[in-house]
C-alpha cells in the first residue's frame, strides 16, 4: 500500500511520519521550492501530545519546545481576567501549554522522513479520476498517478476545490502580526494575551530564550491601511497597552514581521471521498483563538493511521476516519471563532462586561470547556 500526500506541512509530514510506522509507504509533493515555515511559534495542547504518543514520536519533539506553567489573560493596564494553572490541567489531561517554534517542529518531523520520498517545487493545480486511478498535474507540467490521495495543502487547496468544489473559506474580521525576539531581555515565564477594544495581543516564551508574539487588530479583508504596518506603526498603535508589550515591540526586528488576515473553513460535510481523503487545514482549517490548528492535524494523522491500521480497505478506513473527525473539528472550528468574536470586542463596555463574566466564571465551567478539546477517542 501506497500513499500520496499533497501538502508537506505540519498535517502532511505527520500524516507521513504515522503512516510509515504502520508500514504504508508515502510520496510528499510540496508546491514550495523548500519546505520552509511560515509563521514563529505555536501551541501543542495535550491533545496533539496524546496523538504524537500514539504515533510514536512525541519524546522526539518533546525536546524542541517548551512547557510553560500557566496561561493568562489580561486586560489594557495589565489587570488579570482570567489565569489558568497548566501545571494541574496537565495532571489531568497530559501534558499541556507545550509552546514549540514552527520551524522547529518542521525540522523535528522531516527528521523522520527519507527525504527521497518528499519532493519540493510540486505545485497541485488539477486532478482527474479514471477509475481508482488519480492523475495529478503539476504547475511543472508532470503528472502523478496515484490510487490513495491525502489532500494535506492548506486552507486554500486547489484540489480540494475539485472534489468539494461548493467548500468556503471565510474572512475573522481581524487582520494578525507575528514576530520573534531571539535575545529579549525580557523575563516572561507564560504565555499570555491581553484584550481591550483597540485590539488583541499575545506573548508566548520558546525554547532557547526565544520569545513569540502576536497582535490582532479588527480590519476590512485586505485594508490597505493595516497592510504595510512596520514594527514601528505597531508599537506606536499598543503603546499604550501595559508592559512588556511596548519593551517586545521595541526589540522585534522587521526582518521577523509577518501579516496575515485571519481566514477559516466553513464546516464542511465529509472529509472522505472514496480514495481521496483531506487532512490538516485542508479539511478544517480554523481561526487560531482556541491554539488547536496544529493540534487537529497531528489528531488527523494519529487517527487516519489508526483507521489504516484496522481496514485493509483504504477508502473504509478513510469512512470511518471521517466520521470519528466531523464532530469534533467542527466544533473546534465554531467554537475558536466564537472565541475571537468574544476577544475582538471594540465596545468598551462591552469589553468590560465580557471581563466581568470571565472573572465570574467559575472554575469547573472552564475545565469542562478543557475536557472536550482534550479528550481524546484514542
Amino acid at each position: 500500500m501506497k500513499a500520496t500526500i499533497v501538502g508537506g506541512g505540519i498535517a502532511g509530514l505527520t500524516t507521513a511520519i504515522a503512516l510509515n510506522k504502520i508500514g504504508i509507504q508515502t510520496e510528499i509533493f510540496e508546491a514550495a521550492p523548500e519546505i520552509k515555515p511560515v509563521g514563529a511559534g505555536l501551541a501543542l495542547s495535550a491533545n496533539a501530545i496524546k496523538a504524537l504518543q500514539k504515533i510514536g514520536i512525541a519524546d522526539t519533539i518533546i525536546p524542541y519546545g517548551r512547557l510553560l506553567p500557566y496561561f493568562s489573560i489580561h486586560d489594557k493596564k495589565g489587570k488579570v481576567i482570567s489565569m489558568v494553572d497548566s501545571v494541574a490541567i496537565s495532571r489531568k489531561f497530559g501534558m499541556h501549554n507545550f509552546m514549540i517554534h514552527r520551524a522547529d517542529l518542521h525540522r523535528a518531523l522531516l527528521e523522520q522522513l527519507n527525504t527521497r520520498t518528499v519532493h519540493t517545487s510540486k505545485k497541485a493545480i488539477n486532478m482527474k479520476r479514471d477509475g481508482r486511478c488519480i492523475h495529478i498535474s503539476f504547475a511543472d507540467g508532470t503528472v502523478h498517478e496515484t490510487e490513495m490521495l491525502i489532500i494535506a495543502d492548506g486552507i486554500n487547496s486547489v484540489l480540494r476545490r475539485k472534489v468539494i468544489p461548493d467548500a468556503a473559506i471565510r474572512y475573522s474580521g481581524y487582520t494578525c502580526w507575528r514576530g520573534l525576539l531571539t535575545d529579549p531581555g525580557i523575563s516572561i515565564s507564560g504565555p499570555a494575551e491581553t484584550w481591550a477594544p483597540e485590539g488583541r495581543f499575545g506573548i508566548a516564551p520558546l525554547a532557547q530564550n526565544k520569545i513569540y508574539w502576536y497582535a490582532c487588530i479588527n480590519a476590512a479583508a485586505n485594508d490597505a491601511s493595516f497592510r504595510n504596518f512596520s514594527i514601528e506603526d505597531l508599537h506606536q498603535y499598543f503603546k499604550d497597552f501595559h508592559n512588556p508589550i511596548p519593551q517586545v515591540l521595541a526589540g522585534t526586528s522587521s526582518e521577523t514581521l509577518i501579516q496575515n488576515d485571519i481566514y477559516d473553513l466553513e464546516p464542511l460535510s465529509r472529509y472522505a471521498c472514496g480514495n481521496i481523503v483531506l487532512v490538516g487545514d485542508a479539511a478544517h482549517a480554523t481561526t487560531p483563538n482556541m491554539g488547536q490548528g496544529a493540534c487537529q492535524a497531528i489528531e488527523d494523522a494519529a487517527i487516519l493511521a489508526d483507521e489504516l491500521q484496522k481496514n485493509g480497505d483504504f477508502t473504509e478506513a478513510f469512512r470511518h476516519y471521517e466520521k470519528r473527525r466531523l464532530r469534533r473539528t467542527h466544533y473546534i472550528i465554531r467554537q475558536s471563532r466564537k472565541i475571537g468574536e468574544i476577544a475582538q470586542i471594540k465596545n468598551p463596555v462591552l469589553a468590560f462586561l465580557r471581563n466581568t463574566a470571565i472573572r465570574l466564571t467559575p472554575a469547573f465551567i472552564q475545565e469542562k470547556q478543557y475536557s472536550k478539546v482534550y479528550e481524546t477517542d484514542f
